[in-house]
């Protein structure tokens, strides 16, 4: 899992803080009505999203801050960002547990209610592969989240064009390449706001000042949502990216 940047609030897990993976998913409630002669009406009442589960090992000489950090945050019952590869939830920490063995070695599991599936709710119906790339492109813009500056409006114009979904035109082109800038726009801005929030990190570890801890707190909240945003806005403009070109025929 050291290739998955995990994110939860302020706290960035590395290496091996979360070795067996992430746990997600959850059900669709359903009413099941029973009809004479077997018959079945089933309605579907929405989605029930599963805690998200993680379980890790805190090493090295901030092991005891943050874990400490990590059940001051189940305490405040805190509504906090989540995110990782292109998932990006809200969530409260439900349950926290750490087994100290020493000051360098912290075993632990932690499981997050979702209040929220912020990148799901950005999800536009899509009928064809056109319509899905518009859709996804709006889906990014429109999402209302802090992209750190971003604009992806260039690229949404591009997009709607005459022919830009035909290959060989120069709308086609400059779809493309609107695209192409977009995703590296999007790619340092992640940067950027993993700089930010590692910079509050570390404050927020090294602080004994209550104010200054709060101001800490706050700026790397932020700059978690702002991750969860830009990553969810990548995995829509990465996806329009790929079914542009399947598209142009």
């Amino acid at each position: 899992m050291s290739d998955i940047a995990f994110i939860l609030g302020p706290v960035v897990f590395q290496d091996f803080e979360v070795f067996a993976g992430i746990g997600f998913g959850g059900e669709q409630r359903l009413a099941v009505h029973k009809l004479p002669g077997g018959v079945r009406v089933i309605d579907a009442l929405g989605r029930d999203d599963a805690e998200i589960t993680v379980q890790g090992i805190f090493s090295g000489e901030d092991a005891t801050l943050r874990a400490r950090l990590l059940d001051e945050l189940r305490a405040s019952g805190t509504t906090l960002p989540l995110t990782w590869d292109v998932f990006f939830y809200s969530v409260i920490i439900r349950d926290f547990q750490a087994d100290y063995q020493n000051g360098y070695w912290i075993p632990y599991r932690l499981a997050c209610t979702v209040l929220r599936d912020e990148a799901s709710a950005l999800v536009g119906t899509a009928i064809s592969l056109a319509g899905s790339v518009l859709s996804d492109i709006g889906s990014a813009v429109m999402s209302g989240f802090d992209l750190g500056g971003v604009d992806l409006g260039g690229a949404q114009s591009a997009l709607s064009a005459p022919g830009a979904m035909t290959r060989g035109t120069g709308a086609y082109g400059l779809a493309s390449s609107s695209l192409a800038v977009a995703q590296s726009a999007i790619g340092g801005g992640i940067a950027a706001a993993g700089s930010s929030l590692g910079a509050a990190s570390s404050t927020l570890s090294a602080t004994t000042d209550p104010l200054a801890g709060a101001g800490a707190l706050a700026g790397a909240t932020g700059a978690a949502g702002q991750l969860g945003a830009l990553s969810a806005a990548r995995g829509y403009v990465g996806r329009a990216a790929v079914n542009l070109a399947n598209a142009g025929t």
